[in-house]
């Protein structure tokens, strides 16, 4: 037997004796391959229009659970978790089966990483130990399925991680790429036969990705993130794929002793600790999904003693906030070449929309005159690379929320579409020189008050 192609044998001498056979079993092979393939059948094609309904809903109890994934879990989908270590995820799952469960749901928990027993004592921690949450501690796929189809069907099943399921389908040890794929596509295909709702919780990579092989990402219907920093109490859940709902949209927690707790409003949370007479700090109106936020962004720039000078950012992309002071340089005459450039957004939280380059320009340009911006402003907008000012989505939504929080005031760019007409407090600009002539020439009317006190 050879694994290749041969004119000869190496066995017998012979010319021309060897024959191909195809391979009847393995990891690649499947029942198909065990038998001729069948002819295929027409399927009958459908058009675009018709009737469209929308997908039912379960809710789970937690309202910032629902909001993310589009108004609760939807029968028969399947749903992926992802999270550092001790960031939170069973924690959430349990908080959300016993919220279910006591609403009238069929819940299953099953745990391949913790014994019956652990699973009791964080329920009896987080106050759900009188749930009717069925739990089981089991890592095989062939058994989770056949306890499933042995009694009712559930409406959630909770798989706590799909990194420990492994099947005999397949001849690899569990968490290779093999078993994960295959662990998850035998419980995918579960959820679709029986329309209960699959919830898998996966280990992410030391990059922040999902671990394992990504095409499970592709076959479950929704991808939720749940991510936090250490030394912070709040959690953010943040979906970046969902079939059934808006994408971008955050659910925020905080973590207390008791467990989870829902936060209803992310921007009393982000700005409870902010200086408002501190120089650098501008306060920026931002969007998650249909949510508008408002956090602040803390710049400071001090002269270098170095020769390449530092550049350090948290919370923002480092290569947007070099594009920023590139521009600052080259359009406004801002000189930052030599100097340190700090830039955090505060409570650890982490921006990916452009619309915050207007705040950050505003916070550095502040931090390096030392003159503290009006404490009743916000800041959005999208800055060029030719120095304009180029308006962002929901403009109305950003000054809302603004209003709510007692922000009087907002610098946005000029020709915003939905902001409205009548409203008071707005001060639109075209190009990144107006903002930085305007932090100056508040500078220059400060100094002057200044003198007038002073009777100079």
């Amino acid at each position: 037997m050879t694994a290749r192609w041969a004119g000869r044998c190496d066995a017998c001498g012979e010319w021309n004796s060897i024959s191909e056979e195809a391979a009847g079993g393995g990891v690649a092979s499947g029942p198909s391959a065990l038998r001729s393939p069948r002819k295929g059948r027409p399927v009958a094609l459908a058009t675009l229009s018709g009737v469209a309904e929308d997908a039912p809903r379960m809710l789970s109890g937690i309202g910032e659970l629902d909001r993310v994934t589009g108004g609760g879990f939807v029968p028969g989908s399947a749903l992926l978790i992802g999270g550092d270590p001790g960031i939170g995820k069973s924690t959430l799952l349990m908080q959300a089966a016993a919220a279910m469960a006591k609403r009238g749901g069929a819940v299953v928990y099953v745990s391949g990483e913790e014994a019956v027993a652990q699973v009791r004592l964080r329920a009896q921690r987080l106050g759900a130990a009188d749930a009717p949450v069925a739990l089981a501690a089991e890592t095989n796929v062939e058994d989770i399925l056949a306890t499933l189809n042995a009694g009712p069907r559930p409406d959630l099943v909770i798989l706590d991680s799909v990194q420990t399921l492994w099947t005999d389908a397949v001849e690899s040890a569990p968490g290779t790429v093999t078993q994960v794929r295959a662990s998850a596509q035998a419980m995918i295909r579960f959820a679709k036969a029986s329309g209960a709702a699959i919830v898998l919780v996966g280990h992410v990579t030391k990059d922040g990705q999902i671990a394992g092989p990504r095409v499970v990402e592709h076959m479950v219907d929704a991808v939720l993130y749940f991510e936090g920093e250490g030394g912070h109490a709040y959690r953010i859940l943040r979906a970046v794929k969902n079939r059934f709902g808006a994408t971008d949209e955050i659910g925020v927690f905080s973590m207390t002793d008791s467990g989870l707790r829902e936060v209803a409003n992310p921007s009393e949370l982000f700005l409870g600790e902010r200086n408002a007479a501190a120089p650098g700090a501008a306060v920026f109106a931002g969007m998650e999904g249909t949510r508008p936020v408002l956090v602040e962004i803390q710049a400071l720039v001090a002269p270098s003693s170095l020769g390449t000078p530092r550049r350090a950012v948290v919370g923002w992309d480092s290569a947007r906030l070099a594009m920023v002071l590139a521009v600052l340089e080259a359009h406004c005459g801002v000189r930052l070449g030599a100097h340190d450039v700090y830039l955090n957004v505060a409570g650890g939280y982490r921006i990916g929309e452009p619309a915050a380059d207007l705040a950050v320009a505003a916070a550095l340009v502040s931090s390096l005159a030392g003159l503290a911006l009006p404490s009743g402003s916000v800041y959005f907008g999208e800055i060029s690379l030719s120095g304009a000012v180029r308006p962002v989505s929901h403009a109305q939504q950003r000054l809302k929320e603004a209003e709510k929080l007692g922000f009087a005031e907002a610098v946005l760019p000029a020709g915003s579409a939905d902001v409205g007409t009548g409203r008071k407090g707005l001060r639109e600009t075209a190009t990144l020189v107006e903002l930085v002539a305007a932090i100056a020439g508040e500078s220059e009317s400060g100094d002057r008050r200044d003198r007038s006190r002073n009777g100079d």
